[in-house]
């Protein structure tokens, strides 16, 4: 079972941590108002149950050539275990992923794809997705603008 955020100071840890991962221990006890080795205590407690599940950096996808976002939805042929475990391993293995999620619906599952513009998202597309015997149908929406974007922060 998911451990839960015990008060509002474990909110503020993490929202702190939403905003800049790379804090001090002394900095972010002075922005929640604890001491620094009560932060310690609750910025442990917080990792080790597992509602920090790590940190990251964000890198700038213009710098890796990526200009381009799109949004692929994808229904199967077939809900067979086989195609599923086609399907999932060779998006693990594509770089152009970066976010996939099985939904509910009229399509088994919705990708996030980064590319460096529409003749490169259509070999993305010709190249891996349809070369895929499990693929059935692909409909893809492209991202004009990021109106809000915070991946499992907490808001303020």
């Amino acid at each position: 079972m998911a451990q839960k955020i015990a008060d509002g100071i474990d909110r503020r840890i993490l929202n702190e941590l939403a905003a800049n991962a790379r804090l001090t221990n002394n900095e972010l006890a002075e922005r929640v108002g604890l001491s620094a080795s009560a932060c310690l205590r609750r910025l442990r407690r917080l990792e080790e149950t597992g509602i920090i599940r790590g940190y990251a950096v964000l890198v700038d996808p213009a710098l890796e050539g990526w200009t381009m976002t799109a949004i692929a939805s994808i229904r199967l042929s077939r809900q067979h275990d086989d195609e599923i475990r086609m399907f999932e391993d060779a998006v693990r293995s594509w770089d152009e992923v970066i976010e996939c999620q099985l939904v509910t619906g009229s399509r088994d599952y919705v990708l996030t794809v980064m590319s460096a513009g529409l003749e490169s998202y259509e070999r993305f597309i010709k190249d891996k997705i349809a070369k895929l015997n499990c693929v059935d149908t692909i409909e893809t929406s492209f991202v004009m603008n990021t109106i809000k974007s915070r991946k499992y922060g907490l808001g303020r």
